[in-house]
């Protein structure tokens, strides 16, 4: 063996595709359902059910000028976002504005979901551009709740993720949506969850690719003057459920 080869040894080892372990993905399902506050469980379903679906996302990113240029700045999402007087900037009204208040009503902040998605997979940190592209969807999460108008209750989680599938043919978040779904469903039938997350995910499908976008310039616009630009639907099937019902449900996924 050459110095070179003993010192650099995984220079040229190819990444293998990430094997679907729907098993797996059951498992953390049920054990989020026993415990909701659980939220580890929700990044070993993804985990476990993301196959290729991230390098065929960063290489889509490529086949545009601005998602180009994102990957080539390669930002990490999460710095900026927990970056107090940069959010300070936005007035309300603007996608920056209400992205702050939402986490502010809630107490979210970016750091504290990369700390949780560390906890299941140490490899998110890796310096790799389809595990970046992996740090940036999961740090654009709730900021696509305020882009799309899906709340954190059961029903809005199940949403936003059925319309990530949309966006992003992860087959974790179909797991997650349908599942969730179904428990709502058993809690109470009166609540059209498999409608609503069937209309996600159609709007994820319609909506342009949102990935790709350069969320630094796109906080600073209005958010309706975003969503008519980008072609979010309104949530309507979702928005017609009482608030009181969404809030009374057990599930929190």
């Amino acid at each position: 063996m050459t110095m070179d080869a003993a010192v650099y040894p995984d220079d040229f080892q190819p990444i293998a595709p990430q094997r679907l372990r729907p098993l797996t993905a059951l498992k953390a399902f049920n054990r989020l359902i026993r415990d909701k506050e659980d939220t580890a469980q929700v990044f070993e379903i993804m985990r476990a059910l993301t196959g290729d679906s991230g390098a065929r996302g960063y290489n889509r990113m490529l086949r545009t000028v601005e998602g180009g240029r994102q990957a080539f700045l390669r930002q990490e999402l999460a710095q900026r976002l927990d970056d107090h007087a940069w959010l300070s900037r936005f007035e309300p009204g603007t996608v920056g504005g209400e992205y702050r208040a939402f986490r502010e009503a809630r107490g979210f902040t970016a750091d504290g979901l990369a700390e949780t998605a560390r906890e299941v997979a140490p490899e998110i940190d890796a310096p790799h551009p389809v595990v970046w592209y992996s740090r940036r969807l999961r740090d654009i999460h709730d900021i696509w709740h305020v882009l799309t108008g899906y709340g954190t209750d059961a029903l809005g989680e199940a949403c936003v993720v059925s319309f990530s599938y949309g966006q992003t043919r992860n087959l974790g978040f179909a797991f997650i949506g349908w599942g969730a779904a179904r428990e709502i469903r058993r809690e109470n039938r009166s609540i059209p969850a498999r409608r609503a997350v069937w209309q996600a995910w159609q709007n994820g499908r319609a909506a342009q690719w949102l990935p790709a976008l350069d969320y630094e310039a796109l906080f600073a616009e209005p958010l309706e003057t975003a969503r008519a630009r980008l072609g979010i639907r309104p949530p309507t099937i979702y928005a017609a459920v009482p608030e009181a019902d969404k809030a009374a449900l057990k599930l929190r996924a």
